[in-house]
């Protein structure tokens, strides 16, 4: 019987990919049983490093497939596509005896579980941990939830909520606007990074005792953490920060300004950086100015400093001013779109985008930011049809060695 893990047997994608998983992580399997952002995007990042991902899809399929506009050339969903390269899919109804009997197969396989269900609803097929772990002691089980699994379970979690409830619209938007959600789903970005971390913690762990763990994660925690400076306040002072725009609560200036025909920001960090930018706006004296000279100065009198600012970055465009603060080492820079955001990283050299072959048209994503020395991701597939990879030998019958002993 064929290892589904060999390029023959992943589909033609692969063969022209030209090598099976190779990364650090080639010869895990993941039983992928998540679905729209916060899970496929923690999977996808293990399959970029070689990981045998199954990602099992209803019949109907991961719901982000029908998330469009916007579709690449093929007509598949950019959303779908964005997150679920290197993945092989297939089918199972999990209210179908058969269907469920093979993903209770996949997980006894599985190096990783990995699900975003409501809390219970694993449970109900007998896929959750207690009973994944009582067949399969070495596997590692990570849950994605919204908001745990005690009070919290019966809320949907979505991240446009969680960012809501999570206190980030609260400090995002301009002081005399309403609450701002940031422009993407942040929040879910930031789930799928710690579910990765939380995964390799137990697996590290796994190595020394032979046997798998529950990771759990959520959104709501994910977003606490993540608000680092602005927590730790609240929690000092018992004052939580307000909406301060582009203003940063404890540096000045950091914020976005207006040139003769852009926008630009400049985050200045301290006050040689200050004296710097005062020098090149032809304003030398505003370093020396009692209300300017340290950073806790600038801060209590942003409002008057900005308007200085404004009145002097309105002479000449903003990429010239760009240019001549970054020779200063001031930190600077335009205010891009995405596109522009791409082409920025690619004048760096930073190859932000990969291209996977594919028969009709190159499927394009951004690259996976993890760089490792001598263990660099690999793109090898392009994100798959619905059920492209099922057939009669898409999972060995045998077990994982390390199962067994």
């Amino acid at each position: 019987m064929q290892d589904p893990r060999t390029p023959a047997a992943i589909g033609a994608s692969s063969e022209a990919a030209g090598s099976a998983p190779a990364g650090v992580l080639a010869g895990l399997r993941v039983a992928d049983f998540s679905r729209v952002l916060a899970g496929p995007y923690a999977t996808m990042t293990l399959a970029d490093f070689g990981a045998d991902v199954v990602k099992i899809e209803p019949p109907a399929g991961d719901e982000t497939r029908q998330w469009h506009p916007p579709a690449d050339a093929t007509g598949q969903s950019t959303y779908f596509g964005g997150v679920n390269r290197n993945k092989r899919s297939v089918v199972l109804d999990l209210t179908d005896a058969a269907g469920l009997a093979e993903a209770r197969r996949l997980a006894s396989t599985a190096d990783v579980v990995v699900e975003n269900f409501r809390p219970g609803v694993m449970a109900r097929f007998g896929l959750d941990f207690d009973a994944v772990h009582a067949a399969n002691p070495a596997a590692v089980y990570c849950s994605i939830t919204g908001f745990g699994t005690g009070e919290g379970a019966s809320l949907a979690g979505y991240d446009l909520l969680v960012q809501a409830v999570g206190g980030l619209m609260s400090i995002t938007g301009e002081p005399d606007g309403g609450p701002v959600k940031a422009g993407v789903a942040l929040v879910d970005v930031l789930t799928a990074q710690n579910a990765v971390a939380g995964i390799l913690i137990a697996l590290r762990e796994r190595d020394r005792t032979g046997l798998g763990q529950h990771v759990e994660v959520n959104l709501l925690q994910s977003l606490l953490a993540a608000l680092t400076n602005q927590a730790a306040s609240t929690l000092a002072t018992g004052v939580p920060p307000r909406r301060l725009g582009n203003r940063h609560p404890s540096i000045a200036p950091y914020a976005v300004f207006p040139a003769a025909d852009r926008d630009l920001v400049i985050a200045v960090g301290n006050d040689k950086q200050f004296r710097a930018l005062a020098g090149l706006l032809g304003m030398p004296g505003l370093a020396d100015d009692p209300r300017y000279a340290t950073n806790t100065a600038r801060v209590a009198h942003r409002d008057l400093l900005d308007a200085e600012l404004d009145a002097a970055l309105a002479t000449a465009p903003a990429a010239e001013w760009v240019a001549r603060f970054r020779a200063a080492g001031v930190p600077a820079g335009l205010v891009n779109d995405v596109a522009e955001a791409i082409a920025f990283a690619e004048s760096l050299g930073l190859d932000p985008v990969v291209e996977i072959a594919r028969p009709d048209a190159p499927h394009r994503s951004i690259a996976d930011p993890i760089g490792l020395a001598a263990s660099a991701p690999e793109y090898r597939t392009p994100p798959p049809a619905l059920g492209e990879h099922a057939g009669a030998d898409w999972l060995p019958r045998t077990t994982d060695r390390r199962i067994r002993e």
